[in-house]
């Protein structure tokens, strides 16, 4: 009887034990499944991260081409046919002329349309004025890009064509005489290039006006569609400018949940039926009040969150199900330990036992002292390797960083070879002697660049010295001038009086401005006339060298990541967006400071402050 007890009450703990172990587990599995949503946002916000760039190069296209095109009617309506066709419109020969001119140039900077409208709104002259469906003859008086042209603003407006049935955006200017308006002179460009191109990626784009109206998209069905419900005021004006059709504006079966920082978890259900889910993220283009949003796909973060949560499971379970047998092989284990001390005949079998026993830990101590000694080895291999892969890094960095600095030397090396080769053919030898002076000085700075770019990294007792302020600015002038005579860029700048001199070093000085009046060139390459303005000024122990173009300037997100490798606001091909950077830890290194900002009046400035010096006895180039 009392063995029968023991025995039903070893198997009522062990049951007991058991129980816990996988009320445990299902615990866990439970809060796994509550924490699902969770995971799912997490990898939403991931995704949308990943694909952020896309929405900028989609916002940048854009951008680009309003810009290109928003001066385009001011510059065209200059033209005096254009004036005398509003003042003489029977004038068959000069609407005929004008009508040629603008089929000509809308054909050779790639516009759609470009019209010209009289004050009350009817179009005497296009571009398109041979085709059937031409503008000639017809009234956008409607239109507000035509009343804000004809009230002297420059006239924007994005709309379905009326006549062509083909989306686009105008710009519009006043044709005046003197300061009196006769007209209007108008611009069209399409957007279906840009929506070809966006169709060939894995999200989708679309792009909203200030009143919520999808007038682009990636897929075609959205057009004229909104995600949200149109006011009636919106509807109003949407019907009296003809911009859109009115039996086209409906509303997308859209749900939204923002559910990060900048992106939302949209649910789209198709006319068909079809359920589609993305993250959204959107930029604000503010010249044209457009918001463009990208949308990502976003089935995938729910297959990796469901994913993730199985395989927690699965490895709760197997914990679950080690912890079972653990737990019941220490029962059995004490069941025996308490019956051979219950039973004095079986000792010996039992100290045997525990011998056995005691041998076979003792071979998986030192089973494990090995595994550990191998996985020891395993990792110094793997540092090892780490600290290779982080050398083969910096080689890297320092040879894209090597073909930047070499860049404008040699530019300059071959400008001056040009030039020689020039005064030689009219025999002028004084002047080649001078070009090849300027060759081999250029090639002596091209030595000393790559001593320098070999020891970019900050040194512990690297050189600087007393150097000619002078010196640097004119040399960097010279070095540069080609560039600005190809772009008809000039410079103003201040005279300084005597010499100037500042801590750092010559060569590495001169390149510092060398960067920073490239860049103000390549900023101004859309104006008719560049000027780059080069002012001093001195504070104390410190001069303040400050370079300000007369560009558009940059946004506050280009100014937080000016001087980051890499980062650069040029077209591709055109810069690796190094030299600001290089630039900065050159000047940091004199113990001075570079900064980047809007000018007030317009245009970026950058300023160069450096710690004046003592002019020495005798001052080596560095």
């Amino acid at each position: 009887m009392t063995a029968t007890l023991h025995t039903e009450q070893k198997r009522v703990t062990r049951r007991w034990a058991i129980g816990l172990v996988l009320g445990g587990v299902a615990v866990l599995l439970a809060m796994l499944v509550l924490l699902l949503p969770a995971l799912e946002r997490v990898y939403l916000s991931q995704i949308g991260k990943r694909e952020a760039p896309t929405l900028t190069l989609a916002v940048e296209g854009l951008t680009g081409s309003l810009r290109r095109f928003e001066a385009l009617p001011g510059l065209i309506a200059e033209r005096p046919d254009l004036a005398r066709a509003l003042r003489e419109p029977s004038n068959g020969d000069v609407i005929d002329r004008v009508n040629d001119a603008l089929h000509r140039t809308a054909e050779e900077v790639g516009l759609s349309d470009i019209f010209l409208i009289d004050p009350t709104g009817l179009t005497i002259a296009a571009s398109n004025h041979w085709k059937e469906l031409s503008f000639v003859g017809q009234n956008f008086a409607y239109r507000p890009y035509f009343t804000g042209a004809l009230d002297g603003e420059q006239g924007r407006f994005f709309a379905l064509g009326t006549t062509s049935g083909e989306r686009g955006y105008f710009f519009a200017e006043a044709v005046r005489d003197g300061e009196a308006i006769l007209g209007v002179l108008a611009v069209k460009f399409t957007v279906d290039a840009f929506e070809d191109a966006w169709r060939d990626g894995n999200n989708e784009i679309l792009v909203l006006d200030d009143a919520g109206v999808i007038f682009m998209a990636s897929r075609p069905e959205w057009h004229f569609r909104s995600l949200g419900p149109l006011g009636a005021e919106a509807r109003a004006t949407i019907e009296d400018t003809k911009k859109y059709p009115m039996d086209q504006l409906q509303q997308l079966d859209v749900t939204q949940d923002p559910f990060d920082a900048g992106f939302q978890r949209l649910q789209i259900t198709g006319d068909d039926g079809t359920i589609n889910r993305y993250v959204m993220q959107s930029q604000m283009i503010p010249e044209a009040g457009w918001t463009v949003s990208l949308l990502t796909p976003g089935e995938q973060a729910w297959t990796r969150a469901l994913g993730t949560v199985a395989l927690t499971a699965l490895l709760l379970l197997l914990v679950g199900l080690i912890a079972t047998v653990v737990i019941q092989r220490r029962v059995q284990l004490q069941e025996r330990i308490r019956a051979a001390l219950s039973m004095q005949e079986e000792l010996e079998r039992r100290v045997t036992q525990r011998t056995a026993e005691l041998k076979e830990a003792n071979r998986l101590i030192t089973q494990e002292v090995e595994e550990r000694r191998a996985a020891e080895t395993l990792l110094r291999q793997t540092q090892t390797e780490l600290i290779q892969a982080g050398k083969l890094a910096a080689l890297g960095q320092m040879a894209a960083a090597l073909s930047h600095e070499f860049n404008q030397p040699l530019a300059a090396v071959k400008s001056f070879a040009r030039n020689a080769g020039a005064y030689l053919d009219r025999g002028e030898p004084e002047k080649v002697r001078q070009n090849v002076g300027m060759i081999d000085d250029m090639v002596d700075r091209l030595a000393a660049i790559s001593t320098h770019l070999r020891n970019f990294a900050r040194r512990p007792g690297e050189k600087t010295e007393p150097v000619l302020l002078n010196r640097a600015l004119d040399t960097a002038l010279v070095i540069l001038e080609p560039k600005m005579r190809a772009s008809g860029c000039r410079v103003q700048r201040d005279e300084i009086d005597g010499e100037l001199w500042v801590q750092g070093g010559q060569v590495r000085l001169q390149q510092v401005f060398v960067n920073l009046l490239s860049n103000a060139v390549d900023a101004m390459a859309d104006l008719p006339e560049p000027v780059v303005e080069l002012s001093l000024d001195r504070e104390g122990a410190l001069v303040h060298v400050r370079v300000r173009d007369q560009g558009p300037g940059m946004t506050e997100a280009e100014i937080a990541q000016l001087f980051d490798p890499f980062f650069t606001t040029k077209e591709p091909g055109k810069g690796m967006g190094l030299g600001l950077s290089i630039s900065y830890n050159i000047v940091r290194d004199f113990g001075g400071t570079l900064e980047g900002r809007n000018h007030p009046e317009g245009g970026a400035v950058f300023s160069v402050t450096l710690k004046r010096a003592e002019a020495p006895s005798l001052a080596a180039a560095e």
